[in-house]
């Protein structure tokens, strides 16, 4: 990527993007990004939470809605950079399925397999927390397949609490699939920071 390609929403703020320099750091999306995002979505151990992978198509009309959602609310999904390569993203969007909760904002993150257990998910995902209130949200939820430990272990490092009586089939997975179950983690900016208990989890994502 070069610095003259344009970008196709709004940059983040400083506090949501890190220094200059940074080993992990959040930008607007770019056209360049469409090649690696596709390669990540179609590797299995990445997708093995989700129903399926995703054909090239399908990812680049991800890329699409998450351009579309950043116009629309000024906030979404970030990519992510680590040590200056694309390496997924990492940020905001709005969750409309049917469910008790919804509509709601969710934080969410997708990384490809090099940049895992490099603490960048937690060091963006708290970026990304502190943020939330600018954007007018006053609550952010976390969900993932029960299956998911990497995943719902971020959401406790970044303070998030598991609300287990919120935990829920997913509505978009398909019935009788072993990853319809998931569980569901909240956050408020007022929320006590985890305890040692609920830290003492996996590596770092």
């Amino acid at each position: 990527m070069t610095g003259t390609e344009a970008a196709l929403h709004a940059e983040p703020a400083a506090a949501i993007a890190g220094a200059a320099g940074d080993l992990v750091r959040l930008r607007a999306w770019r056209d360049a990004d469409r090649a690696p995002f596709a390669a990540l979505n179609a590797d299995a151990e990445v997708m093995r939470h989700f129903p399926a992978p995703l054909s090239p198509a399908q990812s680049d009309a991800m890329i699409d809605r998450i351009v579309a959602h950043h116009h629309r609310h000024g906030f979404g999904l970030w990519a992510l950079e680590v040590d200056g390569r694309f390496a997924g993203f990492v940020g905001l969007s709005t969750a409309t399925f049917d469910a008790p909760f919804t509509p709601a904002v969710e934080i969410g993150w997708r990384l490809a397999r090099w940049a895992w257990g490099r603490g960048a998910a937690t060091t963006a995902a708290r970026r990304v927390l502190d943020a939330a209130p600018r954007f007018g949200v006053d609550e952010v939820l976390s969900f993932t397949a029960t299956s998911n430990a990497r995943s719902a272990a971020v959401m406790r490092r970044i303070g998030m609490v598991r609300d287990a009586d919120s935990d829920f089939e997913h509505p978009n997975v398909p019935e009788g699939s072993a990853l319809r179950p998931h569980v569901l983690y909240r956050w408020r900016p007022s929320a006590p920071p985890p305890t040692t208990r609920e830290r003492g989890m996996p590596p770092s994502a």
